[in-house]
């Protein structure tokens, strides 16, 4: 009966997660596409990139945050250590900075940790044990991410594939819960769920299969590429520039000349619209190398917003642009592209099946499932998240304590 109890109380929670953690992701949302509106018409706004810099370090070390990314979330699941209280709030207000001066940055990454970070906070509040506290942490976190990008189901497997403990049956039910709430909400209040038209499937023939394998054997050693130099450039920046404020302020800068040499701000921002842009069939050959280059540099410095959305960009354009050179449709390419690098990156193959169902349409299912798997199987470096554990290694884990 006490467990009973227990996991109602869970449910509950759930819910709790969802309403408020969706109110902040429509909140999140609505405030980085603002400051994304503001600078697309005032262009002059992107010099400013290395006081904008300034002034996001700044808001951090006022929070008393310091040193805190995704990965210190999930480590906040696995372990006793607790989120500051201070870290959705200086989380918003820097990715915010980050879209306002035209950083190469995402919002999912933000939308993890301010999601996480809250459901933290309604932990300690309701004075919970510690699985409830890391369930409920786990709702928080994939209630944001379902908010802002308008996949909840995706969201649910995500958190769940990507923290992989004991934890994960007894969390599927309020996790779930939280992030549908938190979506529905997000709708309610007009935020815009991504999704993308990549019409007609091709028909089967060793034509489609060979070009496809040469697409996805391609994205497999770009997102490693990508993996690695956002692993090494962090710590070179952190090695060369050891002060927080001239970490940043150089990346910036190094940041505006790029795009003023380039000559385009396609790649200052998420690039959502660039992404749209793709499965239009508009894309430039060099985007995703460019894009690449851009989030490298930002992340590596110190400006906030994460990693996904640049994955999502330079999939797509990197699909797209092999796509054109094999004579496949633009928008299959760009899909394939997606797929691949999403699960290369963040290791969770469930997840990207389902998120790829859910922005491309539930029909797509047959042809993306096999392209994610045998990326995920192939590529075995490490991805964006240093220290979760993947399907294969937790199913090898749990063979040799057996």
């Amino acid at each position: 009966m006490k467990a009973v109890k227990k996991y109602i109380l869970l449910i509950l929670l759930g819910l709790i997660s969802g309403i408020v953690c969706g109110l902040c992701g429509v909140a999140f949302s609505k405030a980085v596409g603002f400051v994304t509106s503001i600078r697309t018409q005032n262009d002059w706004i992107l010099y400013l990139l290395p006081f904008g810099g300034l002034l996001s370090v700044g808001i951090y070390k006022l929070c008393r945050v310091k040193n805190i990314g995704t990965t210190n979330v999930f480590d906040c699941v696995r372990s006793e250590q607790y989120l500051p209280r201070s870290l959705a709030p200086a989380v918003f207000c820097g990715t915010c900075i980050s879209h306002l001066f035209g950083s190469s940055s995402g919002r999912e990454g933000a939308a993890l940790q301010i999601g996480g970070g809250i459901a933290d906070t309604l932990a300690r509040v309701f004075k919970l044990d510690e699985d409830s506290r890391h369930i409920t942490v786990m709702c928080g976190m994939a209630a944001l991410f379902s908010a802002v990008f308008g996949t909840p189901l995706a969201a649910w497997i995500f958190v769940l594939e990507v923290i992989l403990t004991g934890l994960c049956l007894p969390a599927a039910i309020p996790v779930l819960l939280s992030s549908v709430t938190a979506f529905i909400i997000s709708q309610l209040l007009h935020v815009h769920a991504e999704r993308f038209s990549i019409g007609a499937l091709p028909q089967f023939s060793l034509a489609v299969v060979w070009k496809t394998v040469v697409i996805v054997a391609i994205c497999i050693v770009v997102a490693f590429m990508f993996c690695k130099g956002l692993n090494l450039g962090k710590k070179f920046a952190r090695k060369v520039f050891k002060n927080e404020f001239l970490r940043i302020a150089i990346g910036g800068a190094l940041i505006v000349v790029l795009t003023v040499l380039i000559g385009t701000r396609d790649y200052n921002g998420g690039g959502i619209d660039v992404i749209e842009r793709v499965f239009e069939g508009s894309v430039k050959y060099e985007a995703f190398a460019v894009k690449l280059l851009f989030t490298v540099i930002c992340v590596s410095c110190g400006f906030k917003g994460g990693e996904i959305i640049p994955t999502l960009f330079i999939g797509a354009t990197l699909g797209g642009t092999l796509a054109i050179i094999l004579g496949l449709p633009t928008g299959i390419g760009a899909a394939i592209g997606i797929a691949v690098l999403f699960v290369c990156a963040t290791k969770c193959p469930i997840a990207t099946i389902l998120l790829c169902c859910e922005m491309f349409g539930f029909y797509c299912i047959a042809f993306i499932t096999p392209i994610v798997i045998i990326s995920f199987v192939v590529a075995r470096y490490k991805g964006l998240y240093s220290n979760n554990i993947d399907l294969i290694n937790f199913i090898k884990e749990k063979s040799h304590k057996q």
